[in-house]
């Protein structure tokens, strides 16, 4: 349980972004298919990634921690893992769905498992694709979610997949698509939802020497001839994180700056602190640093976050102390997340007083006074951190079980602690 500070205003905050944890997953992924041994600097050390890294290490692969980086050696696309494997991914979405298709890889079947909250989640779309291009998921309890086998050969070809789910299905057959027996071609019906996150997968993948075509986010071609190749790689920082003290900044008033950011970043949270500049905030980018500042008052907005799903919890926080009413648009896939965002944010907002309705894929937040509370984040490390920063502007919030925030934020907390009184 973790009571935050009690209410504040006009702060002056510096802050250093975490590592990013999109891009440390797969960055950690794309090194264990490579040829060679890669060193990785700046991963994020959380409790999904170390999921990751664990699973892979199951598989075979050689992992190597130092001070600051991470040495990863790579299998040039083949793990022999000595009989079935089961990798159990607790909680990590991100995990079980890119490994899916690396257990293509292993010459065993591999089995993918997690939690109660992971076999609720959806993963048939991706299990379809990789039928189509040679593999087998045998589904081991409900059809279309985990746990599954996996198995057969990554043959290649060409494969439909929806991603109105999720994109990590797409990113999955992308990351291992170098090392299929033929080039892999794949074609999406529908405009994928969280599409910057598919950049950030052929960003890396190109980084490492892999060829990959895209089409408007809506045809991707790799080519089975050019394979990952070892080399010394930079994480870089997380928006999805930094939004939170962005959002300290809005809430309370005063100013934030964010270091280690890329800018240009193709990480869709990118445009986080554009979102408050339009609310009334005055945003500044340095060579490496945002800062984002509140002097005024804050106004409503009308967004469409489906390219940045991470930080829509945290704008609904800034709309709640906003003068005028916010809606958000293209959000439907939030409820197949850690929990169901959509419900979840509007439930807790309104038992702290807020008027916030939400629908199949929008979420609209009118003002209201709102007083503090007890937040429950059934384990969703989101939910968590939103209403924490929540809580500086309003005072008396009280977080249940917040040590879900080490999921990918563990120092979450004490940087918090910083911006209090």
């Amino acid at each position: 349980m973790i009571v935050t500070p009690s209410r504040v205003r006009g702060i002056d905050y510096r802050f250093t972004a975490p590592p990013s944890k999109s891009f440390t997953h797969r960055a950690m992924i794309i090194a264990a298919l490579a040829n060679g041994m890669s060193i990785l600097h700046n991963p994020l050390i959380a409790q999904d990634t170390e999921l990751t890294a664990r699973a892979l290490e199951a598989l075979g692969t050689r992992i190597h921690y130092e001070p600051g980086r991470v040495r990863i050696a790579g299998s040039g696309g083949h793990f022999s893992c000595g009989g079935e494997k089961t990798l159990d991914l607790q909680n990590s979405g991100t995990s079980l769905r890119l490994l899916t298709s690396l257990a293509l890889l292993c010459d065993q079947p591999v089995v993918l498992t997690g939690s109660a909250r992971m076999q609720e989640r959806p993963i048939g779309p991706l299990a379809d694709a990789i039928s189509s291009l040679g593999g087998t998921v045998e589904f081991l309890q409900k059809t279309g979610y985990p746990p599954v086998r996996v198995h057969a050969t990554l043959k290649g070809g060409t494969a439909t997949i929806d991603g109105t789910m999720s994109s990590q299905f797409i990113s999955s057959l992308l990351l291992v698509a170098p090392y299929a027996e033929q080039p892999v071609e794949l074609v999406l019906p529908n405009p994928p939802v969280s599409r910057s996150y598919l950049d950030v997968t052929v960003n890396i993948m190109r980084a490492f020497g892999a060829q990959v075509f895209e089409q408007d986010h809506r045809e991707y071609s790799v080519s089975n001839r050019q394979r990952y190749q070892a080399r010394t790689y930079e994480i870089e920082g997380d928006y999805s994180s930094a939004s939170y003290f962005f959002a300290i900044a809005a809430i309370c008033g005063g100013r934030v700056t964010v270091e280690n950011l890329r800018p240009g970043s193709v990480q869709g949270d990118h445009s986080f602190p554009g979102l408050l500049g339009a609310m009334g905030c005055t945003v500044q980018e340095g060579s490496d640093s945002i800062t984002v500042e509140r002097t005024g008052k804050l106004s409503g907005i009308e967004c469409d976050m489906s390219s940045s799903p991470d930080t829509v919890q945290t704008l609904c926080m800034v709309a709640a102390m906003a003068g005028t009413p916010t809606t958000i648009t293209g959000i439907s896939h939030l409820k197949f997340k850690e929990s169901d965002r959509i419900t979840g944010t509007a439930r807790l907002l309104n038992n702290l007083g807020g008027d916030v309705q939400a629908g199949a894929d929008t979420i609209t937040i009118n003002p209201s006074p709102l007083h503090g509370g007890t937040i429950d984040p059934v384990n969703d490390h989101r939910t968590a951190m939103s209403f924490a920063v929540l809580g500086l502007g309003i005072g008396g919030i009280t977080i249940e079980h917040a040590e879900c925030t080490n999921k990918s934020f563990p120092g979450f907390w004490d940087a918090l602690a910083g911006a209090g009184p």
